[in-house]
């Protein structure tokens, strides 16, 4: 039996022979050393997106974020308490509509009928009851229902042989007709799930808290309701947002929860920011049909990260649609290589951060202002800076993190200076990514799209709410306001509604 030397290979004897293999050897240990390298970077940057501030950890025990019904079938009533959560006990009526509780504080408004009215019909008008409907209403920390009380009269003729009529004031019209809630509850439920990040279930915890138990599913309904009835105001939305010249656009991954499929797919939201408003999309993927379909039209700045489904709506502008790049994109893949490239990567940074320095300069100073001091300071920075990337390029190893920051800010060169042209263009794409932000925060609450129609439902809603945000305005003020007032505004007159200044109502303004 051989011992353990008869497995080692035999190395030659000639010296030039072993150096050739030492050689071969050292470079094969390179190469595995790089790979080691990439991949640990890699792996650092998936335990951060894991474990760090943009963990998205679906959790089986968590409801889903927004399963709508269709548009066509009819919305639930609020449904019944469950035993356990029970605060009141409501004798149910026929089909389980069941009444409002007598727990609550009653708001009493009449509607009766105009003394005009009465004067023109003429007669003598003796009320001989009341017609009375109730909604479930909501102020800020507190449910109360609204009375809405009507005086029934009989108008008698005693001169005439006219017989007697039965007059009541009619209801206005209401954006939600079928439901128990009113505009202040549904705008609540809005504010609390996209500003506050509220799940359903909790909000459902908090409605019970308050003397009033509220099905998810009611909850839900009211949700894809409030979405339906203000898609026209929404589609008015796009249009005025996708009406100024400079529009900011970024996107999220979003898991949808797939009936085809055990697990969430991901699909994706998109921002559309301007100084006309914020506006949401959602897809099923990230194919470039999604914003070419939306920005179908639009003509003027685009400002965004690299991604290559932008490209074929700039060659198809012919040049009407121009790609401004971000500098905090290009910065943040130099922040990623300072491990394993610290010199050239603090480099980067240092001489990103100059031409961050002039904008903050710059912050308070009119367009005009802004551009001739980029033209007298951030040119130059920019020129030298093209010249080093391009030497660090000679040596930067394609696949390592530096390689690839170098590689990103070459491509995107002339995207990134197109800022420096126009004093009116930011730096980077920072607006509309703060605008996606705020769903990576209530991602970890809501978790997923319970259906790609309730994802985009919920984007019309968000598109608003952002939007109030974007202009300092109270949305669920606003919503409550414009839930009550849609009705009743003409088509030619939604524009008034928008939560945006006068000045940007009409698509026109730039």
């Amino acid at each position: 039996m051989g011992g353990i030397n008869t497995l080692e290979p035999e190395l030659p004897q000639d010296v030039a022979v072993l150096q050739g293999m030492i050689r071969e050897l050292l470079a094969t240990h390179q190469a595995q050393q790089r790979q080691i390298d990439q991949l640990t970077h890699r792996l650092d940057l998936l335990l951060k997106r894991v474990y760090g501030p943009r963990a998205d950890q679906l959790d089986p025990r968590q409801q889903l974020l927004f399963t709508a019904p269709p548009a066509d079938t009819p919305l639930p009533l609020p449904s019944p308490p469950e035993p356990e959560v029970t605060t009141t006990t409501v004798k149910q009526n026929g089909h389980g509509r069941r009444k409002l509780p007598e727990n609550l504080k009653r708001e009493t408004e009449v509607i009766d009928v105009p003394e005009s009215v009465k004067q023109a019909i003429g007669g003598t008008w003796q009320q001989i009851g009341e017609e009375i409907s109730e909604k479930l209403d909501y102020t800020p920390s507190s449910l109360f229902v609204r009375r809405i009380v009507r005086p029934k009269y009989v108008v008698r003729f005693p001169d005439t042989q006219q017989p007697d009529e039965l007059k009541i004031a009619e209801l206005p019209p209401e954006a939600l007709p079928k439901s128990k809630a009113a505009p202040g509850l549904v705008a609540d439920v809005v504010v609390s799930k996209l500003v506050d990040h509220l799940p359903l279930y909790r909000q459902q915890q908090r409605y019970t808290r308050q003397g009033f138990a509220i099905s998810r599913s009611t909850l839900c309904g009211w949700l894809a309701e409030a979405a339906q009835v203000l898609t026209p105001l929404w589609r008015l939305h796009q249009a005025h947002v996708l009406a100024a010249d400079i529009v900011h656009t970024d996107d999220t991954p979003v898991p949808v929860q797939d009936p085809d499929r055990k697990h969430c797919r991901t699909g994706r939201l998109w921002a559309y920011v301007s100084r006309h408003g914020t506006v949401f999309d959602t897809t099923p993927d990230r194919s470039r049909a999604g914003p070419l379909n939306f920005l179908d039209g639009f003509r003027g700045y685009l400002q965004c990260d690299a991604y290559a489904g932008y490209d074929e709506l700039f060659r198809r502008s012919q040049g009407t649609v121009i790609e401004v790049g971000c500098w905090a994109h290009a910065r943040r893949k130099f922040v990623e290589a300072e491990k394993t490239s610290p010199r050239a990567a603090h480099e980067a940074v240092a001489r990103i951060k100059q031409l961050y320095a002039i904008e903050h300069e710059a912050k308070e100073s009119a367009a005009a202002e802004r551009l001739s001091l980029r033209q007298e300071q951030s040119v130059p920075l920019l020129s030298s800076l093209q010249v080093w990337l391009d030497e660090i390029a000679l040596t930067a190893l394609p696949k390592s993190p530096l390689g690839e920051a170098v590689t990103y800010a070459r491509n995107q060169w002339t995207a990134l200076n197109v800022y420096v042209t126009d004093g009116r263009l930011a730096i980077d794409n920072n607006l509309a990514e703060r605008a996606v932000k705020p769903f990576a925060i209530g991602r970890k609450n809501w978790l997923f799209f319970g259906s790609d129609d309730g994802g985009r439902r919920l984007a019309q809603l968000a598109s608003f709410t952002a939007t109030c945000q974007q202009f300092g305005v109270n949305p669920w003020t606003w919503l409550k306001e414009t839930l009550t007032l849609l009705p009743i505004t003409p088509a030619n007159q939604l524009a008034t509604l928008l939560p945006v200044p006068p000045q940007f109502q009409s698509p026109a303004e730039n």
